[in-house]
Parts: C-alpha cells; sequence; structure tokens
C-alpha cells in the first residue's frame, strides 16, 4: 500500500528541514568592540512615578517654621474594623455506636467593630491659597473632569463641587480631605513637580 502525504505538509517538512540545517557558523558574525573604544555613558535613568497612594502624605505632627510651604491640619478619622465571630452554643451530638451525627451543632453569630487605630489630628502638604490662580482651578477642574470626578462648570472658581471633586479624588486615594494637597497637584499637572513650595 503506498502512503502520500498532501502538498501543504510536504511544504512544510521541507521548509522545517532546511531551517534545521542552518548552523551557528551560517549566522552572521558579531564583531567585539576592541579595549581602545571609549565606553558609552551610561544611559539616563528613568525616574519610576510615584506610588499611587497619598496616604503617605500624613504627618503626624505640625511642621515647624523651618519648613517650607503651607500645610493643612485634620481630623484623621479612626480605623474601625468589623469582626464576626462564630461561638459555639451547643455541640453536635452523634450516635455512640455509628457515630451518624443525630443533632448538628448549633452557633450563636456575634459582631463587633473594633478600633484598630485612633483618629487624632494630622498635616499634609497643600497648595497655598496664593498659588490657586483661577487658571490653575480651572486646570484642576479640567483635570477632575477627565477622571470623571466633577461635572460643573470650567470657571476656574473654588466652587463646593470642585472642593468635593478634590475630596473624592483623595479620599479614594487615602487622604480624606476636601484642601488640596501639594502631591494631588502636581500629579493633576496642577503644580509643577520641580515648583519649589511657596510660604504661607
Amino acid at each position: 500500500m503506498r502512503f502520500s502525504l498532501p502538498r501543504p505538509t510536504l511544504a512544510l517538512l521541507a521548509l522545517c528541514a532546511a531551517l534545521a540545517g542552518c548552523t551557528e557558523a551560517d549566522a552572521p558574525a558579531t564583531r567585539d568592540k576592541p579595549a581602545t573604544e571609549a565606553a558609552e555613558p551610561d544611559p539616563t535613568p528613568i525616574v519610576a512615578p510615584p506610588a499611587n497612594s497619598l496616604a503617605g502624605e500624613w504627618l503626624k505632627t505640625r511642621p515647624g517654621p523651618e519648613a517650607k510651604g503651607c500645610f493643612t491640619e485634620e481630623r484623621r478619622p479612626a480605623v474601625v474594623e468589623t469582626v464576626t465571630e462564630h461561638v459555639l452554643v451547643d455541640p453536635e451530638t452523634r450516635d455512640a455506636k455509628t457515630g451518624v451525627v443525630i443533632a448538628p451543632a448549633t452557633y450563636r453569630t456575634t459582631t463587633q467593630a473594633r478600633i484598630v487605630s485612633g483618629g487624632g489630628r494630622m498635616w499634609f502638604a497643600s497648595v497655598c491659597a496664593s498659588q490657586m490662580t483661577q487658571a490653575r482651578i480651572a486646570v484642576l477642574q479640567r483635570a477632575l473632569w477627565v477622571r470623571g470626578l466633577y461635572d460643573g462648570p470650567l470657571d476656574g472658581k473654588m466652587s463646593a463641587a470642585t472642593r468635593e471633586a478634590i475630596r473624592r479624588y483623595q479620599t479614594q486615594r487615602g487622604l480624606l480631605s476636601a484642601e488640596l494637597s501639594l502631591r494631588a497637584a502636581r500629579e493633576m499637572g496642577v503644580v509643577s513637580w520641580l515648583e519649589t513650595p511657596e510660604g504661607p
């Protein structure tokens, strides 16, 4: 009995055989750099963006008079966790001979709120009022609008809606305040990362 392969299969096998015959000797030779050549300068390092959290902006102590820039004082809320426990009321009853459960165990569920860490006065670096010009507030409003946090007019006015959008942006990242932090302002392009903080 004669067996034959389809033409596409034969073409594929021929291609594989041709590729298998290639050796390192067929590869183009690489030229080592002579030791006399000047070494290339080290590449400029790329600075990674900051971590996606504003929680690290909190300061536990009031900044001293030597600290540059403006700071906002807020009461940081206590961190509370809810703990649910199942307490055994009656153990299960089993048949002494067979070990079959006659009556299942009964439990009582209790839920308690426990304070993990208490609240207190905290501070964070914020944008000084003198820096928040109408043009910068308009940039802020646009940045919040793009993120879906603000839908009011782009009028450059620090309205209640603008402050609420600031609060939403910062709260979801660990900074519970409607005052614009310096870090958030830099992230949204309102203030340059290279700009030196001004005085109050």
